[in-house]
């Protein structure tokens, strides 16, 4: 059997949506058979894994575009809180300085 498949060629041909294999021998004057490479529903494997994986890719797309949507969110509420923080704390600057220069004042005119 060694022998047999030592001097055998192996022809790959397509007929249809099937690929098949002829093995031929050049001890045996018979008509090459033909092997098929596989059953007919598990040509449809490779389709199946190229849906699957178009489908975990547009899954994974969605997720992607829902968590960048609730980052924009959030960096948007935390722009707005800094906004009020600045806000805030330019107001309680301006009331410093104002006591300041009041307390100056008071304290110029105690000298005089």
């Amino acid at each position: 059997m060694s022998s047999y498949m030592n001097n055998a060629s192996i022809i790959i041909t397509a007929t249809g949506d099937m690929p098949a294999y002829q093995i031929r021998s050049p001890s045996s004057g018979l008509q090459p058979g033909i092997v098929m490479a596989s059953s007919p529903g598990a040509m449809h494997i490779p389709q199946q894994n190229a849906e699957e994986a178009t489908r975990k890719r547009e899954v994974r797309l969605m997720k992607n575009r829902e968590a960048a949507r609730e980052c924009r969110k959030k960096k948007k509420e935390y722009v707005k809180c800094l906004e009020n923080r600045v806000a805030v704390l330019e107001n309680q600057n301006k009331t410093l300085i104002e006591e300041l220069k009041a307390l100056k004042d008071i304290y110029c005119h105690k000298q005089e």
